[in-house]
């Protein structure tokens, strides 16, 4: 892709969104789909307004549009693209009613399936692995491709869904998981998965100038299923070529969100309550506590993911053993940094006294 080709589709995204947003905060007002702080959430200002995502899909769709039809972009299939747009449509769809009127946890998990199901019926799949040392290709039967697939979906999104807990937190974060996602998907042969990224990321950025500190919107469901359901399929999308460590380097890009969920669900099963349930006690909660601003917990918190963006970047230029023991090394200092954090240990008081399936990605 020329410059110019990464240039245009960005400012037509970030531009629609910038425009797009303080209409999407009225009617969010107008409708009702305003955040309901409860004593587990940071933000105690009422009435902030959802929605958010609106906007972000909207210039989303727009930025797609111009690099696609301006300058096409190759492995662009309509089956490809009608897949991200459908499953995205029924994230977006999910997102406003949860915003607007509440669902539960289960039917939410239930539509983020049916979307992954549409997605991976479009092309969207883990269909190989890479031995990391011999780089022999292994196919793998479509029951495990399909399994691992909607695995990596439903987890990306839900990732992205739990890390919205600051302002401006998920919207940064995702930009720049996607800015490196495109990057990934350019160098492995796929034009289409950068002109998604470059979409997204023009997207967020429109977005991010209300949704920094002190934010004047939030994402909400609607957004943050969305962007999470994008980055997922943009990784798959680079993956199709990637013959390095397999799926180690998008792994590594989205390490961060990932290593919060995987966290969250290990720390709930050994305090017995249910994985649903509301806590104060992600990474993001914890860079809060420990740099006493939003602010700067915010900050703090691009830098890591920017780190571990950079990392991946790098594991596309290496092979073998030398990879190898590079991710060993990259584990074990991101072991002693959670381990820093007080992420690796549980607090018995710690447990929540929230319903199950308490909303707990709201700023």
């Amino acid at each position: 892709m020329e410059p110019l080709e990464i240039a245009v589709p960005l400012a037509a995204a970030f531009a629609a969104a910038l425009a797009a947003t303080p209409l999407v905060a009225r009617l969010a007002l107008a409708v009702g789909a305003v955040d309901r702080p409860s004593a587990r959430t940071v933000s105690q200002r009422p009435n902030m307004p959802l929605l958010g995502g609106l906007g972000v899909g909207l210039a989303f769709a727009l930025g797609l549009a111009v690099a696609l039809l301006g300058f096409g972009a190759d492995g662009a299939s309509p089956e490809r693209i009608r897949g991200l747009l459908v499953g995205g449509a029924i994230m977006l769809v999910v997102g406003l009613w949860d915003d607007r009127f509440g669902m539960k946890a289960w039917p939410k998990f239930a539509f983020q399936i049916l979307a992954a199901a549409v997605a991976i019926s479009h092309g969207y799949e883990i269909s190989r692995l890479t031995d990391p040392v011999t780089l022999s290709v292994i196919e793998l039967p479509v029951w495990i491709g399909w399994g691992a697939s909607v695995l990596w979906i439903v987890g990306v999104t839900n990732s992205v869904n739990l890390l919205d807990g600051l302002d401006g937190l998920a919207t940064g974060v995702a930009a720049i998981i996607g800015a490196t996602l495109a990057v990934i998907a350019f160098q492995s042969g796929q034009p289409f998965g950068a002109c998604i990224g470059v979409a997204l990321v023009g997207g967020l950025l429109g977005f991010l100038p209300y949704n920094f500190s002190p934010a004047r919107i939030f994402l909400g469901d609607t957004g943050s299923l969305f962007v999470g359901f994008t980055l997922s399929l943009m990784a798959l999308e680079g993956y199709r070529r990637i013959s390095l460590l397999t799926f180690v380097v998008p792994l590594l890009a989205l390490a961060v969100p990932i290593l919060d969920t995987a966290l969250s669900i290990v720390r709930r099963i050994r305090l017995r309550t249910p994985i649903f349930d509301a806590d104060r006690l992600h990474l993001h909660h914890r860079l809060l506590d420990s740099e006493g601003s939003t602010r700067s917990a915010v900050l703090q918190f691009y830098f890591l993911t920017a780190a571990f963006c950079l990392i991946a970047l790098s594991f596309t230029r290496l092979q073998g053993t030398v990879a190898a023991l590079f991710l060993a090394a990259v584990i074990a200092l991101t072991v002693r940094l959670l381990w820093n954090l007080g992420a690796l240990t549980v607090d018995p008081d710690q447990r929540t006294d929230l319903p199950s399936g308490a909303e707990e990605n709201r700023e």
